[in-house]
């Protein structure tokens, strides 16, 4: 009887290894924890921090997949990006699930979630080693850094291009495998390799170190250094990627036109070489500080250009000290230095040495290169675990607890994503100085007509950059919604004076004027204001309704049908070109305007009033 106890006790344990190590199982225990610890993301609003440019207020992605929008995303450079297929994305999420939030922050997490499960996957092929491969992929699910990456709908270029990235790296993996055998297929895979880096820089240019990646897979993993032969020179190795490196060449080329054409790219005079290069230094160090301690996560970080010299020093130190140590060790320890140099080089493109924004550093930065520090991680603990005999049982209690660490973390995380107050009061109270943050408070405040708390925001804002053309802006637009045009004037003055080629303070102070009834000086600005951004609609309607009030009907009409164009579900617009035709005696085409206005705005009496009153004239 104890026998068969102990056949059947050993039967199930040995189905239970066998399950917990059946790859299936861990994919969908992967995708399952992912899904369950972010799930409050569908919760979360969309914040006022670049989400107004790639969806809240972008009329291209609100209006979903049309040939129109297609053409446009692989045209614009909007956002100082070229990124077509994080436009498509967002497109097809307000196709599929209009215009709230919920839809494009559970595509995020999908997105993520996949990610997860094909960064296992990736691994398990090149190492063989399951619970290695999966530990690493739980950790890149679970960590809190990547919370803004997931919870922020903005940065879906981070997790669509680390998703195609992963099916490079993937494909690339095939390729190697079957070139070894003199496969026909390894030029199939190497297709798919090439095609998915291209999908990958068309979604975040940020992945142009990709190849730099492939070299060090083929130090570790694949270790295809160590083959004997001319085949496998190290010359051989570059070669073969001379097509990544021509893509990763061209990305950047584009990347670096366009951001600085809209500005996006710092002035060298605003951020001195040696600033940057300290701040590139601090910067790695203060992303390896966060991987461990969790506890001063924030959007965004603030720049500093003058840090102590002390720290740097340090963080100099500690770079220089970590490269040697994985040059050193690289051959006893060959993850070691795959996994380092994964983790520097694919900080490269935004460790600021060619600074773009005002932030110092950000968490979203860390998505793609973290991958690197794991690996180091979990099988550098691995050989250390075995060389000291550490318990198995000790070894499973330790990672489950750094697991449901970094989960519990994440939630936490994710909580200060709720809405633009949680996060922007969070980033102030863990950071020193953050006038973004206190802007973005301060915006926050304005939309809930809470002027002069936005206004105080904005004071103390500049009081920590008085240069700034968009905080000088906001407070243009807080004395505007006081009716303090005066004021509101001056700012918007003083902020093109900063920042002369800005179509929405053009467009503001165009507005401004024309309510002081300067209608020449105001169309001056709308017109400005529509030669930088030819699809701004707002300055479309509001240049065609002082052409209106100038008697120019008949410009004014064209105006509003520019408007209606590019923003066509807007029964203002309507309206307003039903007023121009009216004037211009197309009365049949006004009352069909003013039908569609009402349509879309059945609750408007403003409209009906327009209706009967046209109806009358036509009756008599």
């Amino acid at each position: 009887m104890n026998s068969s106890g102990n056949q059947n006790n050993a039967g199930w344990k040995s189905g239970l290894a066998r399950a917990l190590t059946n790859p299936v199982f861990i994919c969908l225990l992967l995708a399952a924890v992912t899904l369950v610890v972010y799930w409050p993301v569908k919760n979360c609003d969309f914040v006022d921090y670049d989400d107004p440019d790639y969806f809240t207020s972008n009329p291209h992605v609100l209006n979903g997949l049309t040939a129109a929008n297609v053409t446009w995303a692989f045209t614009t450079s909007h956002a100082s990006n070229w990124h077509p297929l994080t436009w498509l994305s967002l497109m097809l999420d307000a196709e599929l699930f209009g215009q709230g939030p919920a839809g494009p922050h559970l595509t995020n997490l999908l997105f993520h979630a996949a990610n997860t499960v094909l960064l296992f996957l990736l691994f398990r092929c090149l190492t063989g080693a399951v619970w290695r491969s999966a530990l690493v992929a739980a950790l890149f699910a679970l960590h809190p850094m990547h919370v803004e990456s997931v919870a922020w709908v903005s940065e879906r270029k981070d997790v669509l291009s680390t998703f195609f990235g992963l099916l490079s790296l993937g494909a690339w993996e095939r390729y190697v495998e079957k070139s070894q055998v003199q496969n026909p297929k390894s030029k199939v895979f190497y297709g798919l390799a090439l095609g998915c880096f291209a999908l990958g820089l068309m979604s975040k240019p940020m992945l142009v170190t990709l190849p730099f990646v492939m070299l060090l897979m083929d130090w570790w993993p694949l270790e295809r250094f160590k083959v004997q032969g001319s085949k496998f020179k190290v010359q051989s190795l570059v070669w073969e990627k001379i097509p990544f490196f021509v893509l990763s060449a061209v990305s950047c080329v584009v990347t670096f036109i366009v951001q600085q054409k809209s500005g996006a790219v710092a002035k060298l005079a605003r951020f001195s070489a040696s600033a940057r290069i300290d701040n590139a230094f601090v910067s790695y160090a203060r992303y390896l500080e966060k991987t461990f301690w969790l506890a001063t996560l924030a959007n965004p970080y603030p720049y500093v250009e003058h840090w102590p010299w002390a720290w740097v020093l340090f963080a100099v130190a500690l770079f220089v000290g970590l490269c040697v140590a994985a040059i050193w060790l690289g051959r006893k320890f060959p993850f070691g230095f795959t996994g380092w140099f994964w983790f520097v080089g694919t900080l490269v493109p935004v460790i600021g040495l060619i600074q773009v924004g005002g932030q110092s550093m950000s968490d979203r930065y860390s998505y793609l290169p973290l991958i690197g520090l794991f690996i180091v991680l979990v099988w550098g603990g691995a050989e250390a675990c075995a060389r000291w005999h550490v318990p198995r049982r000790v070894v499973i209690s330790g990672v489950m607890i750094v697991l449901i660490a970094c989960a519990v973390r994440t939630r936490s995380q994710l909580n200060f994503w709720h809405d633009d107050e949680t996060l922007f009061r969070h980033a102030m109270a863990v950071t020193k100085n953050n006038y973004i943050a206190t802007v973005n408070l301060g915006t926050w405040f304005s939309k809930k007509g809470q002027i002069k708390d936005a206004l105080d925001c904005y004071y103390l804002a500049l009081q920590m950059n008085p240069s700034d053309a968009s905080v000088l802006y906001d407070v243009g637009n807080g004395f505007a919604k006081f009716g303090k045009w005066d004021e509101a004037i001056a700012n918007y003055r003083h902020a093109l004076q900063v920042t002369p080629d800005q179509a929405d303070i053009l467009n503001n102070l165009g507005f401004a004027l024309a309510t002081k009834k300067q209608f020449a000086d105001a169309i001056v600005c709308f017109e400005a204001a529509l030669k930088l951004n030819p699809d701004y609609a707002d300055a479309h309607n509001n240049l065609a309704t002082v052409l209106f009030m100038e008697k120019r009907f008949e410009e004014a009409a064209r105006h509003y049908r520019e408007a209606l164009r590019i923003t066509p579900n807007n029964p203002q617009f309507y309206s307003n070109l039903g007023d121009a035709l009216v004037r211009l005696g197309q009365v049949a085409e006004a009352v069909k305007c003013y039908q569609e206005a009402l349509r879309l705005k059945p609750s408007d009496e403003r409209i009906k009033t327009k209706l009967r009153a046209l109806g009358a004239q036509i009756s008599n």
